[in-house]
């Protein structure tokens, strides 16, 4: 069957490259004569995959040494409680940007163990927009800001990032990871869910700056614990071998498109392609305001939940496939994620088009 082109929020689309390779090594990688499934972990020949991911992690992001790189289980949901376990621990005292669904979980997550004030929130709005920050709006007795940089679920994401002065800043980067360029030293904690830029789902990316480790609460489970997580270099357990191995791949990949600077005016263009169209579209319209789009989720709708229904249906058909929207938002959602080649978008334009000159 012919591949079709994957618009999923994620479990997401994935470079035909690194899942052509994938295939090959299925039986047996390298000389091993076994797939990466059956390796031990703590094996010669998977220690080598496992290092060379974490290296093109920080070649990719350009971590320096002073940031501990981790590939924790639980996804990123699982550090909406380790952020607050690890680092929750000086005033007590929080400050969480309410932009969306998982940015309230994580403030709803933290508010269990400490003081989670929110700063800012557009929750009234149908999280249609960033609010605008300024320093002046963080506490500077607080351990620490939090706020979400790419809305999955509403299409939204910060043009800037706010400045908090001398409190560590954390991130959930869960949807726009590795799509466009970031000052990684800006952050005290970066944390992102892996199945939409890194990999597969299966884990989650933790990159903290090292002098925050050591601050967890005496309740934090250890497989929460960004310190020992960090001494066992990721391997208190069995970390979730495979998928680490895919996110390699896909790595790999991404290296050769030029890296995230490479990447990220490819993914610029996808976006204008479809926010273009939808500006000048009499039946569709766009969601999330203007100052505020993401360039990796593109949500818009009809205004009509039938007509939507039926053009979501419409395009599976001709393999534009997983784009209605979450199911607390309706209307559709196109996630155009690194590997969702532009051709793909091209080809959901001209259906768009073509649907919208029929009805």
């Amino acid at each position: 069957m012919e591949r079709v082109y994957n618009f999923a929020a994620g479990p997401s689309t994935m470079p035909v490259e690194a899942l052509e390779t994938a295939a090959r090594e299925m039986l047996s990688f390298g000389e091993s004569g076994m797939s990466v499934m059956e390796m031990s972990h703590r094996s010669k020949a998977y220690q080598e995959i496992f290092s060379e991911t974490e290296a093109l992690v920080r070649d990719l992001m350009h971590i320096p040494e002073s940031y501990a790189v981790l590939f924790l289980q639980g996804g990123a949901t699982g550090q909406f409680a380790a952020v607050a376990m690890n680092l929750l621990t000086g005033s007590g005292k929080a400050d969480y940007v309410d932009t969306g669904v998982f940015a309230h979980n994580a403030l709803v997550e933290a508010g269990k163990y400490g003081t989670a004030r929110t700063v800012a929130s557009s929750r009234e709005e149908g999280y249609r927009r960033i609010p605008a920050l300024s320093r002046e709006m963080f506490d500077p007795e607080a351990d620490y800001c939090y706020i979400t940089t790419n809305n999955t679920i509403y299409g939204t994401r910060y043009s800037q990032i706010p400045d908090t002065g001398a409190v560590p800043l954390v991130a959930d980067m869960s949807s726009n990871i590795l799509s466009q360029p970031y000052d990684v030293e800006k952050f005290g904690a970066i944390f992102a869910g892996a199945q939409k830029n890194i990999g597969p789902a299966g884990f989650a990316l933790v990159v903290v700056r090292r002098d925050l480790l050591g601050r967890q609460m005496a309740c934090t489970p250890q497989i929460l614990n960004w310190k020992l997580m960090d001494e066992k270099g990721s391997m208190l357990n069995t970390p979730p071998t495979y998928a680490i191995y895919m996110a390699g791949l896909c790595m790999k990949w991404l290296k050769k498109q030029g890296g995230v600077e490479g990447i990220y005016p490819v993914n610029c263009e996808k976006a204008q392609i479809l926010y273009d169209y939808l500006d000048q579209s009499k039946l569709f319209k766009a969601v999330a305001d203007k100052d505020s789009r993401s360039i990796m989720n593109v949500t818009f709708r009809t205004g009509n939940e039938d007509l939507d229904a039926e053009f979501v249906k419409a395009a599976t058909k001709q393999g534009l496939v997983s784009l209605k929207g979450h199911r607390s938002t309706g209307g559709m959602r196109a996630s155009i994620y690194n590997a969702m080649p532009i051709e793909g978008v091209r080809a959901l334009r001209d259906f768009m088009n073509k649907f919208e000159m029929e009805h």
